[in-house]
């Protein structure tokens, strides 16, 4: 029997609201990310490595998540996944073709248990590392909401070859795809909606300084500085213009895949929540603003596809 194809890495994500694209001086002039790319109704973000986007913004008539983007080393490696995910019966969305966006590439569609978009590209435009200093480098991690933790946690490990790196009692998991402790993050809710999604700084005093040029200009953290225990990384976290929950991160644990034992991290224990015990737990209002909008995701893809069959 041969071994789960596993997901490269994540690449970033790409947002969704109404008037998602007029919210894109904040992001500019205070989160520190250049623009990419610009067309009608979208605007894709870069960070300072050579990935052609992190963060896009799109306009649209719900608040939600357009795709959540990952990589695949080369063609053989994405050809195949689309075959695992094909044989694992999960709803994909064509077969591996060219894009014809400006990111380019090669790669494939699907949906997740709760009918989120994933993209995977690989050949993918590649842009030209910068050195601006206390600036986002990569999209460390993305966290979701979902009314079935243990499924959707079942079938990312399944179907994408996840693994878990660590549960927040019983309430959240950590699946990782490579050495970054996660990847992606399942949260025990009562709808499908996005948490958060984390922004790497190179260094603990770049993440420090770009937490002063937010406050500086008059946007404080709503939940944070502190020091996570599950990861190990520092944590700032703060709302969008749009209302969604984004964070500054950095030194996030990298797993040995040979010694690597999941553990079971304590939601009543304070320093399990912050290790620095600087931020504390999250507040009613924090964790409400984290529980998002419900995200109807794209039902009527899978309806077509499963049509199509």
């Amino acid at each position: 029997m041969s071994d789960t194809i596993r997901v490269g890495r994540l690449r970033g994500i790409m947002m969704r609201a109404p008037g998602m694209t007029d919210t894109l001086p904040f992001y500019l002039d205070m989160w520190g990310l250049s623009l990419a790319h610009e067309e009608t109704g979208e605007a894709l973000l870069r960070g300072t490595g050579e990935e052609p986007f992190l963060y896009g913004l799109k306009d649209g008539d719900t608040h939600g998540i357009e795709y959540i983007h990952f990589a695949m080393p080369d063609r053989e490696s994405m050809d195949a996944l689309h075959a695992q995910v094909v044989a694992k019966g999960a709803d994909v969305i064509g077969a591996p073709a060219p894009f014809d966006d400006w990111v380019g590439g090669y790669g494939f569609e699907m949906l997740d248990p709760d009918m989120r978009r994933l993209r995977f590209r690989t050949d993918a435009r590649v842009l030209e590392a910068g050195s601006d200093w206390a600036r986002p480098r990569k999209v460390s991690h993305v966290v979701l909401n979902t009314p079935d933790m243990d499924g959707v946690q079942a079938w990312y490990e399944d179907v994408l070859g996840f693994r878990a790196s660590d549960y927040s009692a019983d309430q959240m998991v950590f699946l990782r795809c490579n050495t970054d402790h996660h990847s992606i993050a399942l949260v025990r809710a009562t709808y499908p909606s996005v948490n958060h999604v984390a922004f790497e700084l190179p260094t603990l005093d770049e993440y420090m300084r770009s937490i002063g040029r937010m406050k500086q200009k008059g946007h404080v953290p709503s939940w944070g500085p502190g020091r996570h225990g599950p990861g190990n990384n520092p944590f700032a976290y703060f709302v969008s213009p749009s209302g969604f929950v984004i964070e500054f991160t950095s030194e996030l644990e990298q797993i040995d895949e040979a010694t690597h034992e999941a553990k079971v991290w304590s939601r009543t224990d304070p320093e399990a929540m912050d290790q620095w015990m600087t931020a504390g737990p999250p507040t009613p209002a924090q964790r409400a603003v984290m529980q998002g909008r419900p995200d109807p995701g794209f039902p009527e893809l899978a309806k077509r596809n499963r049509g199509a069959a």
